[in-house]
């Protein structure tokens, strides 16, 4: 008896050491009891090429957290979601960059875990495309007509206040704008056509944008730095298709100090279309409570605070500064343009192939 009373003893006595004692579980690690000297946990974000953050500010989240971030960079913003679709197994756990214009192909192809983020409270619901939270809004841009000001203030010239009157015969020839089959702001600004003159009413827009002299080139960079004459000085063009970011970009990477933006944007009603990016988790991570506080930390503001000088966009989080640059020389318009994010996945391929047979043929 008193053998088994003192086994049954030594038992109980080693369960409670362990209780108190015991190894720290993955989940545990990921909710912050990690000991010190643990490797810290790898966490991947798989993004587009243009993804930046301050070093600092990742840091912030790493030392907070005992974690790891891995970016994964993967082509612009198509080619990004094209390889987590077509991949298999995860080949991270977080996906940021998807925006509004692939927002329905994301959704439909069921990449996501949904998350309803405590930190969506301090986001306007404007931004909150997707209901159930597969994806959160991180941060938005707006493409929009930038206009050299020296060109139109020397030629004593009347800005345009509508894409109308972008088809006066007094802006013949004075616009540049890109492929929408090739460029994301030229596509962005195909479906600002769109939104303002609707599906039966477009191609005839650009029909008039062509008889009046429109140039289409490949890409925004040809775009900007041949063509626009405020910035190549010696292009033939004194508006193109670009962001509404432009101006404050002109400022912060001049040679020289400016004491003004040599260019600013045309905001009027659906000029410039609004692009909106998310993040979400992906489905099949082994670290979802790290993947919720990195996103948490994404719509928090010093992931928020930092976006406009790292990627020129704008936070979505309506308690976020604006760098002084951005207060001065960007634009935000009033009445952006927007389409359903389902009605562009059922018809993108057909509004560029018409818009090709019309504008190119």
């Amino acid at each position: 008896m008193f053998k088994k009373k003192s086994l049954l003893f030594l038992i109980a006595f080693g369960l409670l050491i362990s209780a108190c004692t015991g190894t720290v579980s993955n989940s545990d690690a990921e909710a912050g009891a990690a000991t010190p000297d643990a490797e810290p946990v790898e966490l991947t974000v798989m993004t587009h090429d243009s993804f930046a953050v301050s070093e600092d500010v990742i840091a912030e989240f790493e030392d907070a957290n005992h974690v790891k971030v891995k970016f994964l960079q993967s082509g612009d913003t198509g080619a990004a979601l094209n390889r987590a679709i077509l991949t298999s197994e995860p080949m991270a756990d977080v996906f940021f960059g998807v925006d509004n214009t692939f927002l329905s192909r994301a959704l439909e192809a069921d990449l996501f875990e949904p998350y309803d983020s405590p930190v969506l409270e301090q986001i306007p619901d404007g931004f909150k495309l997707d209901p159930e939270n597969h994806v959160l809004p991180v941060d938005y841009g707006d493409v929009c007509i930038n206009y050299d000001k020296a060109y139109f203030e020397e030629n004593n010239l009347p800005l345009p206040q509508s894409l109308e009157e972008l088809t006066d015969p007094i802006y013949e020839g004075l616009l540049v704008v890109e492929n929408p089959a090739t460029s994301s702001p030229g596509l962005a600004f195909l479906f600002a056509t769109i939104a303002q003159f609707g599906e039966d009413g477009y191609l005839d827009y650009w029909k008039a944008l062509r008889d009046n002299g429109v140039v289409v080139v490949n890409d925004w960079e040809t775009a900007y730095y041949s063509n626009f004459s405020a910035s190549s000085g010696q292009g033939s063009q004194p508006m193109a298709a670009s962001y509404g970011s432009s101006p404050p970009v002109e400022v912060v990477y001049a040679s020289e100090a400016l004491d003004d933006a040599p260019t600013a944007s045309l905001v009027g009603p659906n000029m410039c279309f609004r692009q909106i990016e998310f993040v979400g988790i992906l489905k099949g991570t082994q670290h979802r409570a790290l993947a919720e506080k990195l996103i948490d930390f994404m719509l928090g503001l010093s992931f928020q605070e930092d976006l406009p000088l790292q990627m020129f966009v704008f936070p979505v989080n309506s308690g976020a500064a604006l760098p002084e640059v951005f207060v001065l020389y960007a634009q935000i318009p009033d009445q952006p343009a927007s389409l359903d994010p389902d009605l562009i996945a059922e018809n993108r391929e057909k509004w560029i192939q018409d818009w090709d047979e019309t504008v190119l043929r």
